[in-house]
């Protein structure tokens, strides 16, 4: 049976998302890249149609993903249609003409007139799910922001809010309220995060999984000795890019993959679809959110559903060869 969800909305939707950070095009931090390389925005919106055919109603975007043009793609693609759950983030100032981020905000009057921008961005008249984009936003600084989540639940202009942060102490400091329905966290084969999914289970949360491929690496299409567009983040040194070092791909991660690649594949699975089968196996909470920014990406993606979730054998042995405590 294909992995299903039931979320807040009352949606009952296959358990896979559709990430949107990669159509958002070339963003910049300075002079330093935040988003994927140049896209083609007919093919973003053939790859969202994809995924719609597909049965995949679940899409994830920021306000920053491109400076705004991740919002406005997706908008176009989906339109009014209300058989879908859209997610996007906040936190992040930036300028839509010069493509660049600016200083981070968790201020309420700002979220306020964020909210607004997105709506109007993405052309719909509600926000199923509003997340805050401070990984590591001061603790003392949280309350404020959820306060003011509340009053756009109150004025009806989100469903439910989230937190994206891979810091079990933030993704608990929300945990009580009835509209706080997900933490967003990396999660994938390499990155357990054994503790967060926890936290989902136990306080019936959703764990929405970024980086789900590892942004790509867990694909197996890079090879070594691939060079990453200067204008893909993937060709940067940010250090939190564990899977590529010096723009190019990490040796030790690529032998963490190589160790497991036939596990993942067994079955007829692609290595992404492996992926996705070992995050469905690990948690029922689990929702990933692979990017995407193609029709033949969407559509590979979206097989993975009819494959399922990995047998437990095979999860375990991955987890065993890659040392993940069982």
């Amino acid at each position: 049976m294909r992995p299903q969800i039931e979320l807040f909305t009352g949606l009952t939707v296959p358990r896979l998302g559709f990430g949107c950070w990669a159509i958002g095009g070339p963003y910049w931090l300075d002079l330093n890249p935040r988003g994927w390389g140049e896209v083609d925005d007919a093919e973003s919106v053939r790859a969202i149609e994809k995924a719609l055919e597909l049965g995949i109603r679940v899409f994830d975007t920021a306000d920053v993903y491109g400076a705004g043009h991740s919002e406005r793609i997706l908008g176009r693609a989906l339109g009014k249609r209300d058989d879908v759950f859209v997610a996007t983030k906040v936190g992040n100032r930036f300028d839509e003409d010069s493509k660049q981020v600016g200083t981070a905000s968790a201020d309420p009057a700002y979220i306020a007139e964020a909210a607004d921008a997105s709506l109007r961005r993405l052309g719909r008249d509600v926000i199923d799910l509003y997340q805050l984009h401070l990984n590591n936003l001061e603790l003392a600084d949280a309350e404020p922001v959820r306060e003011a989540f509340e009053r756009l639940v109150e004025a009806g202009k989100i469903r439910g809010y989230g937190w994206s942060t891979d810091d079990p102490a933030r993704a608990a400091a929300w945990l009580g309220h009835a509209n706080y329905r997900t933490v967003q966290h990396d999660m994938n084969v390499m990155v357990p995060a054994a503790e967060l999914v926890a936290l989902a289970e136990n306080n019936n949360l959703i764990s929405i999984n970024r980086s789900p491929l590892a942004m790509g690496f867990l694909s197996g299409k890079f090879k070594p000795g691939h060079q990453f567009d200067p204008a893909d983040i993937r060709g940067s040194s940010v250090p939190w890019l564990k899977p590529f070092k010096d723009g190019k791909l990490n040796p030790d991660y690529v032998a963490r993959l190589d160790a497991v690649y036939d596990l993942l594949t067994a079955g007829g699975r692609t290595a992404a679809q492996g992926a996705l089968g070992w995050l469905w196996a690990m948690s029922e909470a689990t929702l990933p959110i692979p990017g995407c920014r193609t029709v033949e990406q969407a559509a590979e993606n979206a097989a993975a559903l009819d494959f399922g979730p990995l047998p437990a054998q095979t999860v375990a042995e991955i987890n065993r060869v890659l040392a993940h405590e069982q």
